[in-house]
């Protein structure tokens, strides 16, 4: 069986290319005879593979000096509750944006551990992000938290909130790697591996040094910024064939032309389904224009009885997992970086004939 185009939002694709290089070094990784699922984290293979992955993500992101990159376990939402623990120590309150599941979520956890004051939502009944005047910040607050991309609704910050000072932390689980950003505007960003970076099982947490070594009391070790800093991210066995897999995605999207390159090429994708659903009124995307995500792309079709046999037909044409979340109905084209130009081009023609055959 050829391989389908898959629309998962994690789980996502992974970079042909990039799964047969590991097919290849499965067994024997260049020649040290084991597999990197085999090999001592401590040991010389896995650190080099270590150092290079660490070093390509610096390079692809341009991050300054002043910042740590961690590999960590427990996903993004893990991070939930470590960023509280570890950032606010001194101020013992925290604004939010709540914007979507993901960052209710996000505010939930660290209600646990900190006062929250919920600094800007999304207009009732609209699909959209409060705007930066409209948010109400805290100036003695820890850190802003936002999700630049909402997975589930498909809704996209067109900016960066200002923050005058206060560190701002990004959850850019599904954005990440997607196009440049300035990191040196950020105090902390983090994602979980399994949309744009590699398989499920990594988080990236990349965190200003300043930001590091003061956890509230009883905060656990594996909790802890700078037990993983000190250790580079080995405190304990780290997920080390996951920790590879993104080195080779690294090294993939270098050889795209970086994540400039990765730009051009995620805009045109996005446009193209994007001006499918919009020529048609039997399609439509619930999400307002400026706040459209890039990657997490939520459509509807006019008559929702219709939804089953656009996925059963989907599927038979090779395009899978476009169910969309309950939560927003009808489906949802998730398109991240390993999605090739081909996969939305093959989707964007089953809806016209869809359409042609339906509307």
């Amino acid at each position: 069986m050829s391989r389908i185009y898959n629309f998962s939002a994690g789980p996502a694709m992974l970079p042909e290319a990039v799964l047969r290089q590991a097919q290849e070094e499965m067994s024997d990784w260049q020649g040290s005879g084991m597999s990197v699922m085999e090999m001592s984290h401590r040991g010389k293979e896995f650190m080099s593979i270590a150092a290079q992955a660490e070093a390509d993500l610096r390079e692809l992101m341009a991050i300054p000096a002043g910042y740590k990159v961690l590999f960590l376990q427990g996903g993004a939402s893990s991070q939930f509750g470590m960023i509280p623990m570890n950032l606010t120590r001194d101020k013992g309150k925290a604004d939010y944006l709540n914007t979507g599941s993901w960052s209710k979520k996000a505010i939930g956890e660290a209600k646990r551990y900190c006062e929250v004051n919920v600094a800007g939502t999304r207009t009732e009944g609209k699909f959209d992000v409060p705007q930066q005047g409209q948010l109400k910040l805290n100036a003695g607050a820890a850190y802003l938290h936002y999700t630049p991309n909402e997975t589930i609704e498909g809704i996209e910050f067109p900016y960066v909130p200002e923050t005058n000072g206060v560190p701002l932390v990004a959850d850019m689980s599904s954005t990440i790697l997607s196009r440049p950003v300035d990191v040196s505007r950020f105090g902390l960003i983090y994602a979980g591996a399994q949309k744009n970076v590699g398989p499920a099982g990594l988080t990236l947490v990349i965190l200003r040094d300043d930001l590091i070594g003061t956890p509230i009391d009883g905060t656990p070790t594996m909790f802890d910024y700078k037990i993983h800093a000190d250790n580079e991210s080995m405190y304990n066995t780290p997920p080390t064939y996951a920790w590879y897999l993104a080195g080779l995605v690294f090294q993939w999207m270098k050889g795209q032309g970086g994540l400039e390159g990765m730009a051009r090429i995620n805009e045109r994708k996005a446009r193209k389904l994007y001006d499918a659903i919009d020529a048609s009124p039997f399609y439509n995307n619930p999400v307002e224009p400026e706040c459209r995500s890039w990657m997490n792309i939520p459509f509807t079709l006019a008559n929702p009885d219709l939804d089953k046999s656009f996925l059963e037909g989907a599927s038979k044409a090779g395009l899978k997992t476009l169910k969309g979340h309950r939560s927003v109905g009808g489906m949802r084209a998730s398109i991240y970086n390993a999605m090739p130009e081909a996969g939305v081009d093959a989707l964007v023609g089953f809806m016209a004939e869809f359409e042609r055959k339906y509307g």
